[in-house]
């Protein structure tokens, strides 16, 4: 579908501080199942083999002003797992960031190195990331034909970043994180005039969360939790409290502050898991909400065989 290229960025620039905010490293109600993207230092801290997928679409419905849908979408999976023979855990996320026409790829590699300490592990955490960005001029439709300032073409670019961390879990009680990711804040090189040109922004995470049991019920546990994210020029704060039942069945609250509030449900299945999430926006008048839906899968591998015994007497 062809967008008018005037039209688009008018949209563009009346959204823009909005826009802004969606253009940065994409951020997800569902953060707690983020960790590996967000802080390479978290990657094989958790009990097993661990698979999330997330599905993001902001602003559902919104459109430019000939009616296309240019709501942001965000789609992520990633997974991690404990590796003994590396005294850590290695883990790894693949990320499609896209507004309109723009569409960010990133894919990230992560190994945490893992040292026991009261109450709990430290990890320690250093990836690579790898980020293509490529817009599609081919999709705008100028006033007049051929204009020699618009490309026909999808035109890309790729760069290569790294990422640092720093990851504390105490088992079922709390955790803490502190990282950043794009340090190096590469941009790519024009080689030709048609290149999109790429610089990574620097993020800076701070992430947190307790693991509260109702003193006479102990089916009901609550999780508060917290995610600060900034490129320095901005910061974000996202504020949640989820209420879990059994440890099945869970709802809450997270509060992105001065943007929205959004409403959280889920349940667990044997090792998988899966949730939604809606968020309100608090400020802004007229635009839609956002819908998010995580899909999650656990399993350990009983690798210690030392206690097997064989009773065919070939074995004796």
């Amino acid at each position: 579908m062809k967008i008018n290229y005037y039209k688009f960025f008018t949209s563009f620039l009346l959204f823009l501080p909005l826009i802004s905010i969606g253009q940065q490293a994409p951020v997800f109600t569902h953060y707690n199942y983020s960790k590996v993207y967000i802080n390479p230092a978290s990657a094989g801290m958790g009990d097993g083999i661990c698979i999330n997928g997330i599905a993001r679409q902001q602003w559902s419905g919104f459109k430019d002003i000939d009616g296309n849908n240019i709501a942001p979408q965000t789609f992520m999976i990633s997974g991690d797992s404990p590796i003994k023979v590396l005294h850590g855990g290695i883990g790894g996320s693949i990320t499609q960031d896209k507004l309109a026409q723009w569409s960010d790829v990133s894919v990230q590699l992560a190994y945490s190195f893992q040292l026991d300490m009261a109450m709990g592990q430290l990890g320690i955490g250093a990836g690579i990331n790898l980020i293509n960005r490529s817009i599609d001029f081919s999709a705008f439709n100028p006033f007049q034909d051929n204009d020699p300032v618009l490309l026909n073409s999808q035109q890309s670019s790729m760069v290569f970043d790294a990422n640092l961390g720093l990851f504390y879990r105490s088992p079922d009680r709390f955790y803490l994180g502190v990282s950043a990711t794009n340090i190096l804040q590469t941009a790519a090189k024009k080689l030709t005039a048609n290149d999109v040109g790429v610089k990574n922004d620097r993020t800076l995470y701070i992430m947190g969360g307790y693991q509260v049991m109702f003193p006479n019920n102990p089916n009901f546990e609550i999780e508060p939790s917290i995610l600060i994210q900034s490129d320095i020029y901005s910061t974000q704060y996202n504020l949640s409290a989820i209420v879990k039942y059994n440890n099945r069945f869970w709802g809450g609250l997270n509060y992105r502050f001065q943007e929205s509030i959004g409403v959280l449900i889920g349940m667990k299945f044997k090792e998988f898991r899966i949730g939604y999430s809606y968020d309100i926006p608090t400020l802004t008048v007229g635009v839609p909400g956002s819908h998010e839906i995580h899909l999650g899968y656990c399993f350990k591998l009983d690798m210690d065989k030392s206690g097997t015994r064989y009773k065919n007497t070939r074995y004796l």
